[in-house]
């Protein structure tokens, strides 16, 4: 699948991830369900940033793992939404701005100077952008379900929301 198509799947997703984030409880987002998981804070943050982070390092072409693998912090809620918000407009803005050669060219990703990973980029943006996206925001859901907050249709109805009725 070429880059461009992949941006009817970014605004399909945005939709739900947008309900989820909206609903995230600004005071509890040092929570964390297990000493060894993100917090909900970490989470949401990088459910916010996944689809620009990747879109990203597909233009660059490289990453090292170090940083594919940071989840740094967020201030507040409000932080989160808009570091969604911009991270949407540069991951449709990057693959607008792809030609028919961006697709043909590999990413890869080092440890230590040593590759470790060597992806054509459409590759790179099914697996860790999409794929990776739909998983920790299904991981976001589990966390907002545990905290007694409702969970908004994704793609079709939850316990708490059903879309058609």
């Amino acid at each position: 699948m070429s880059s461009k198509k992949l941006i009817a799947e970014i605004e399909f997703e945005k939709t739900s991830t947008q309900k989820l984030l909206e609903r995230l409880p600004e005071d509890k987002l040092g929570w964390q369900p297990h000493p060894k998981a993100m917090t909900l804070g970490q989470l949401a943050l990088h459910v916010a940033t996944i689809a620009g982070r990747i879109a990203t390092f597909a233009n660059n072409r490289e990453t090292t793992a170090e940083v594919l693998v940071a989840h740094p912090l967020s201030k507040n809620k409000q932080d989160i939404l808009n570091n969604f918000d911009e991270s949407i407009k540069t991951a449709i803005e990057i693959l607008n701005g792809s030609d028919s050669d961006w697709d043909s060219k590999n990413w890869t990703c080092t440890l230590d100077g040593k590759e470790i990973i060597d992806w054509p980029r459409p590759t790179l943006l099914r697996f860790l952008m999409l794929n990776h996206w739909c998983h920790h925001r299904g991981q976001l859901s589990t966390y907002l379900k545990m905290l007694d907050v409702e969970i908004p249709s994704i793609y079709g109805p939850s316990a708490d929301e059903n879309p058609f009725v």
